[in-house]
């Protein structure tokens, strides 16, 4: 209670030293223990670090490694190299027609309308025209070449009949040749038109010169097609009476009972109303046919035939207008049937290589 109100403690008794002897027993029972460790775990934890040290040597490369290999890289990576930019096919429909009023502007102008041009082509503003204004006239302006020569450039030619023109002389390889048929010779301008983006992601077109007047187009060689010669349509042909029966029903009535003349499976629209009032079909080419007398029966079901026809169709003022055909006919129960109504003749196949190898099988032609 004494040292509750002072607040002082009771000085400690001094220890008394203890004799040498007593010390060093002390030290020897107490070197058994170090820091609460036994001798033996002491030496149990000094293997486990030697091996956990041996353990991380061995698996410091393969550490390495994950830590490579996960760690992101910093560098940026090369952009991937891509292929010249092809010209844009954009705005080619909307130049050919640009081009195609140029020229029929170009055509028919004279002096004052050099402000008609420089719309197409803003230089001619300063120009100076001769001749009458509207004295020459381009018709049937056709579009019959477009190619484009730079990102936004096309060249466009068109292909225009002049009237109104003076005749020029015939050239000496044609003697025969009228003054009307060199005066309303179709000629043909190129024109180099440039496209630009503008306003509502419309385009906007200008030219950069003046029309070029330019040679016409080299006509292509006709290709030679699998159809054998021109011949007189017998009536008597089973073919003959195939596609004079369908074609009839196709011009003439404007598909009524077309259906019957049509092979399974095969669908077809007739012009309507109908264009003509009657028929007559002339000749015959037809496939694989090399000459002699026509096949008159039918073959096996399943077989297929092309053809060629010409015929003439007589429209309702009475004129005879000729048309071709190229049918494809189909066997089925002793008579032909139309199987389709080809867009184009069909061609030859092509020679095979020089290599050797085999060429496709020539079609077989229907025997009697």
């Amino acid at each position: 209670m004494s040292l509750l109100r002072t607040g002082r403690q009771k000085p400690a008794a001094p220890v008394e030293p203890q004799p040498p002897a007593a010390q060093e027993t002390e030290v020897e029972q107490d070197a058994g223990w170090v820091g609460g460790w036994s001798t033996g775990a002491q030496a149990n934890s000094a293997a486990l670090i030697r091996w956990i040290v041996w353990g991380l040597i061995a698996l410091g490369p393969l550490l390495g490694a994950l830590a490579y290999l996960s760690a992101p890289t910093t560098s940026a990576a090369p952009a991937p190299k891509t292929a010249p930019s092809a010209p844009s096919a954009s705005g080619g429909q909307g130049a050919a027609g640009f081009a195609s009023l140029f020229v029929a502007a170009y055509l028919s102008a004279g002096r004052g309308d050099e402000p008609k041009l420089a719309a197409y082509y803003p230089p001619a503003a300063s120009m100076q025209l001769d001749g009458v204004s509207a004295k020459h006239r381009g018709e049937q302006l056709t579009v019959v070449r477009l190619r484009q020569t730079d990102t936004s450039v096309w060249a466009v030619t068109v292909a225009a009949r002049v009237t109104g023109a003076q005749p020029s002389p015939a050239p000496a390889t044609q003697p025969d040749a009228s003054p009307s048929q060199s005066a309303d010779a179709v000629r043909y301008f190129q024109v180099p038109v440039a496209t630009a983006p503008a306003a509502g992601g419309a385009t906007a077109y200008t030219a950069l010169a003046l029309p070029a007047e330019v040679a016409a187009p080299e006509r292509a060689k006709t290709p030679e097609l699998v159809y054998g010669a021109m011949r007189p349509a017998l009536p008597s042909d089973p073919r003959t009476q195939a596609v004079t029966s369908f074609l009839s029903a196709y011009l003439t009535k404007a598909g009524a009972e077309l259906d019957r003349y049509l092979a399974p499976g095969t669908r077809l629209a007739a012009p309507s109303p109908a264009p003509y009032s009657g028929i007559a079909v002339d000749q015959l080419a037809v496939e694989g046919e090399t000459g002699g007398e026509p096949v008159v029966s039918v073959p096996g079901d399943g077989t297929t035939l092309r053809l060629l026809v010409t015929l003439r169709a007589t429209g309702q003022d009475g004129v005879r207008l000729p048309l071709t055909y190229a049918l494809t006919l189909k066997a089925r129960a002793g008579r032909w049937e139309i199987a389709s109504l080809d867009g184009a003749p069909a061609l030859t196949p092509p020679t095979p290589a020089a290599s050797g190898a085999p060429g496709p099988a020539p079609t077989p032609t229907p025997t009697a």
